[in-house]
């Protein structure tokens, strides 16, 4: 099937940066991006391309060379549906919050409900990617809904999993390790391996079985995240031992059957994709009755909490036992630098524990707003909006956010929590002075000789 026309369902973290590396690739391909959220649609058309929602290096220079050209962003869903020939389905896919498989299976109904409105508007044969990360099989739930409209098109279903890093989103984009697709008829899949043929090599697209191509993904992640709470587990024995996490690193990171990646101590892993899918891994597991395997991935998340709860339990038992009324700086909250994105980062549930021993939370983040901040903490319900307000400031200033601070907590790796005055920064602090490093970013010899008391993971 010739493609002129793609459509993308949701105009997220996956939909926006995906779509535009392939329209800016692909210039004689009419690529629309569509979402039932106007505001956010409006924000990708905003003509300051600084305003996109969302926040990646390289993203803006991209959307501004396509955008109006063979890129679009729009409202209209049922349009969008009718004239393509490939539609890709990128919606979210959270963890349910509700009945059975509650905290642990992916909740299908955006994609479901996707499908169902592609059934309703298609006129002409389609092919239907999927783009979103889904449990194994998802793709048999949809091509049933679709082949029984009774209105005799034709849907070829292809799974076609993101393996995108954020913050680097765009390079990854750009030069990726392989691109998977997974699927049961030859002619799809070569009509979107052959889009991404324009800029990635034949050799580096896998054609897989459609279940492989679903599982790939999730077990990705579940290897990622494996690594950093492997890492993390070995950084509290290196507290006890006097040994440095750093070192041991490096030391197994030379193994080339190891490597060095995803091997940083931190106060563990964030962002959307890392627990939801190792739950969603659990969750199949057990409802396949693998309990072994199921409990053997559930440590992962397990240890991952420990970290976080560990390194507030840390900075509690330091501040003498007591954080109630002193004002804690907390530098990032973001997941990881070079993101806007806020889901699941480590920095929420510190700030959560800490403000249930009464703590006031000064926060600074160079790309997350006060108003995301607050909507983090209020989606716990762990107290009324109006406590968080009253206990949590944010700050477009660091050196305001830190002023008479009894601690700073580092919970984001932006660089430029690096270069700051940190002599400048001591000398506005309440005394003595602490540095929590939950991301080990800067030099202790350094700290310690301006008077900090500095403390990290691992060391």
């Amino acid at each position: 099937m010739k493609i002129n026309k793609i459509c993308c369902i949701g105009a997220g973290y996956v939909g926006g940066p995906t779509m535009a590396v392939i329209a800016k690739m692909n210039p004689d391909i009419q690529v629309t991006i569509v979402d039932i959220n106007a505001e956010r649609i409006a924000a990708w058309n905003d003509k300051d391309v600084s305003k996109l929602p969302i926040y990646e290096p390289g993203l803006a220079e991209i959307v501004e060379e396509t955008r109006g050209r063979n890129l679009f962003f729009s409202t209209e869903i049922d349009k969008a549906i009718n004239e393509s020939e490939m539609i890709f389905i990128s919606v979210n896919t959270p963890t349910k919050t509700y009945g059975k498989g509650k905290g642990m299976a992916a909740d299908l109904k955006y994609v479901e409900l996707c499908a169902r409105n592609i059934a309703e508007v298609a006129k002409t044969d389609k092919i239907v990617v999927e783009k979103s990360t889904l449990p194994v099989r998802t793709a048999q739930a949809i091509k049933s809904i679709l082949h029984n409209t009774g209105n005799g098109v034709n849907f070829s279903i292809l799974s076609n999993p993101e393996f995108l890093a954020e913050g680097t989103a765009i390079q990854d984009l750009l030069n990726p390790d392989r691109v998977l697709i997974g699927g049961e008829s030859e002619d799809a899949i070569e009509s979107l391996a052959n889009i991404y043929g324009s800029w990635v090599p034949q050799e580096q697209i896998l054609r897989t079985n459609v279940w492989s191509s679903e599982l790939s993904k999730l077990t990705a992640n579940a290897f990622l995240a494996q690594r950093i709470s492997s890492i993390n587990a070995i950084s509290e024995l290196c507290e006890k031992t006097e040994a440095n996490v750093g070192e041991v690193a490096r030391a197994i990171g030379m193994d080339s059957r190891i490597g060095s990646k995803f091997l940083n101590a931190s106060i563990g892993f964030g962002g959307s994709c890392f627990q939801k899918d190792i739950l969603n891994l659990v969750y199949i597991a057990r409802s396949y009755g693998l309990t072994a395997v199921a409990d053997y991935w559930e440590q992962v998340i397990i240890l991952n909490d420990h970290q976080k709860r560990r390194f507030s339990d840390n900075l509690i038992s330091t501040l003498y036992n007591t954080v109630s009324g002193k004002k804690i700086a907390m530098l990032g909250w973001a997941f990881k630098k070079d993101t806007n994105d806020t889901r699941e980062s480590a920095a929420i549930y510190v700030a959560d524990h800490l403000l249930s021993e009464q703590a006031n939370i000064a926060v600074y983040d160079p790309k997350v707003s006060e108003q995301r901040v607050q909507a983090d903490l209020n989606y716990l319900q762990t107290r009324s909006e109006e406590e968080n307000a009253k206990l949590v400031s944010c700050f477009e200033d660091p050196y305001e956010a830190v002023k008479d601070a009894h601690a700073i907590a580092i919970m984001t790796e932006w660089d430029e929590f690096k270069t700051y005055d940190w002599k400048k920064i001591h000398a506005v602090m309440k005394k003595p002075a602490f540095i929590f490093d939950g991301r080990n970013i800067l030099d202790e010899d350094t700290m310690t000789k301006i008077g900090f008391e500095y403390s990290s993971i691992g060391k």
